[in-house]
């Protein structure tokens, strides 16, 4: 069973807020960008899906898209919020591609991959 090491705080130093629920989103399927040693991804970026962001991840072979029920993957559709791995957010970032993201839902443990100031320029959640 994974273990949880890291504090669920935001990357602001708050309180980590729910990414999805519908769909069910994060590693550990609780609806929160939450996450431990065993998440090798990161999967730490809470992402608003795009048409242009879901394209370019289909294209660089991880199709976030297409339904498939065997692992309870409904496939996601722009608008959608989703836990993105952060380096597959950085690249995304570095390709002009990036989506929108929530300050307030997104791990600390994002900032090890992600500098602030670039997920700042995302941010659907800034005063």
């Amino acid at each position: 069973m994974a273990i949880r090491i890291a504090p669920s705080v935001n990357v602001l130093g708050g309180s980590l807020q729910p990414c999805s629920r519908a769909p069910v989103t994060g590693f550990f399927r609780n609806g929160a960008c939450d996450t431990c040693a065993e998440d090798h991804g990161s999967h730490t970026v809470c992402a608003v899906m795009t048409a242009e962001f879901l394209a370019h991840s289909k294209y660089l072979g991880n199709d976030l898209s297409t339904p498939r029920p065997e692992y309870g993957f409904p496939g996601l559709k722009p608008g959608d919020q989703w836990c993105l791995c952060a380096g597959r957010f950085l690249q995304a970032h570095d390709e002009d591609a990036a989506p929108g993201l929530y300050l307030k839902s997104t791990h600390q443990r994002a900032l090890d991959i992600v500098p602030l100031d670039v997920l700042r320029v995302y941010a659907l959640d800034l005063e």
